[in-house]
């Protein structure tokens, strides 16, 4: 099973005994379904029905380990996503690193996970944090404007009280917030786990930096969380914080602190996310804040099969200490996962996200490109539901 170094460390899973290997392992994941997504509700256009086959969050990796002596470790690991119809070479985009690891924890550089979006994908209900219904629809996206993507200063699309965000999704595309994205040139450090207590702490160079003051981004920042898993308990608190160095000096961070428990057959998961940008519009002048809280279970009807739904709120966007009306949304989600094997499992699911009449909040995984600005009458569907149900299937090697 692939899982990623940061998070697993983070949940105090990381030790020594799993770096014994010597050999290099090869692994992955092939997880695709058939989907039928809408939009509808919306003030300018319905796109009604469209039908698609997505690849979900597919992966391939190698990863392997070299006993140094001492009591010091190698490690290291090469991930790339896969998608089932795109074409090119594989690339290490996603977690991908070398580092040592210890008595005194482990120290990897690379295009690592950090603690804040490890924390997000640990209450998802989804296998893999992954699909229509994940999370990372709503997260951290401070009214889809803290998207993964800028321009090339560095900018993001500017919060102008009364209007939508102009910040896009195309459709099928990844559509989550630069927090739930992997940071690229950076450095971490994660503690051993003390009685099921540990710490990480991950900084981000600003390799982006101009020569001779040209105008660009400086990018940089640091993501540090606590975590604390035992038995069938978890609860963690995480802080990422970045400087984008453009002209406003944007600097922008979320708060995040959440938890599961399971109990028996059920579980139960919360997530509190509070995303805040200083510095930030056309002028750099504006203060904005946005609230996500949400609640997940999951509850093993049979050994092989599990029902799985969560609720999701974003609260209106607080643009300098006052609100702005109708900037939130709603993401519900109500799925079933059956396991014919332990690497093979069918899945179904069906997700709903509800904008209020200024928003136009996206799918995280497979965007429905609700906000493209490309439908019908060249407008975004600012307002729109956008739903889907979506059959799968996942294999684990």
């Amino acid at each position: 099973m692939q899982k990623k170094l940061i998070a697993l460390a983070v949940a105090g899973l990381a030790s020594t005994g799993a770096f014994a290997q010597a050999n290099v392992t090869v692994y992955g994941v092939a997880d695709a379904s058939f989907d039928v997504v809408k939009i509808s509700g919306d003030a300018n256009n319905e796109l009604g029905n469209t039908t698609r086959v997505s690849t979900n969050s597919s992966l391939i990796g190698f990863k392997g380990a070299e006993a140094l002596g001492n009591g010091l470790t190698a490690v290291f690991q090469f991930e790339s996503a896969v998608g089932f119809d795109n074409a090119g070479a594989l690339g290490a985009n996603r977690d991908s690193y070398v580092g040592l690891a210890g008595g005194f924890g482990t120290v990897v550089l690379g295009n690592l996970t950090g603690p804040t979006r490890a924390l997000g994908a640990a209450v998802d209900v989804n296998a893999g944090a992954t699909g229509i219904g994940a999370n990372s629809g709503l997260l951290g996206k401070l009214g889809n404007n803290l998207l993964s993507t800028t321009d090339s200063a560095g900018n993001y699309p500017p919060v102008v009280a009364g209007t939508p965000s102009n910040t896009t999704c195309g459709r099928s595309t990844t559509c989550t917030s630069i927090f739930d994205t992997r940071w690229k040139n950076a450095i971490a450090y994660v503690s051993p786990s003390f009685a099921g207590l540990n710490a990480t702490v991950a900084y981000v160079a600003n390799e982006n930096k101009a020569l001779n003051g040209l105008a660009a981004a400086n990018t940089t920042g640091y993501d540090v969380g606590l975590k604390y898993a035992n038995g069938p308990a978890m609860a963690a608190v995480t802080y990422n914080a970045v400087s984008t160095g453009n002209a406003a000096d944007l600097k922008i961070s979320d708060l995040r602190v959440g938890g599961s428990l399971t109990f028996g057959a059920a579980s139960v998961r919360a997530l509190f996310d509070l995303a805040r940008a200083d510095n930030f519009g056309a002028a750099g002048n504006v203060k904005v804040t946005q609230a996500v809280y949400g609640l997940g279970a999951t509850f093993n009807v049979t050994p092989a099969s599990k029902l799985l739904g969560q609720v999701y709120v974003a609260r209106d966007l607080k643009q300098n200490g006052n609100g702005r009306d109708d900037t939130g949304a709603k993401l519900f989600e109500v799925g079933v996962e059956h396991s014919l094997s332990k690497r093979t499992m069918l899945k179904a699911t069906y997700a709903l996200i509800n904008n209020d009449k200024n928003a136009a909040y996206d799918f995280g995984i497979n965007a429905s490109g609700i906000n493209t600005g490309t439908l019908p009458g060249n407008a975004s569907a600012v307002g729109g539901t956008v739903q889907g149900l979506s059959l799968g299937l996942r294999h684990t090697f």
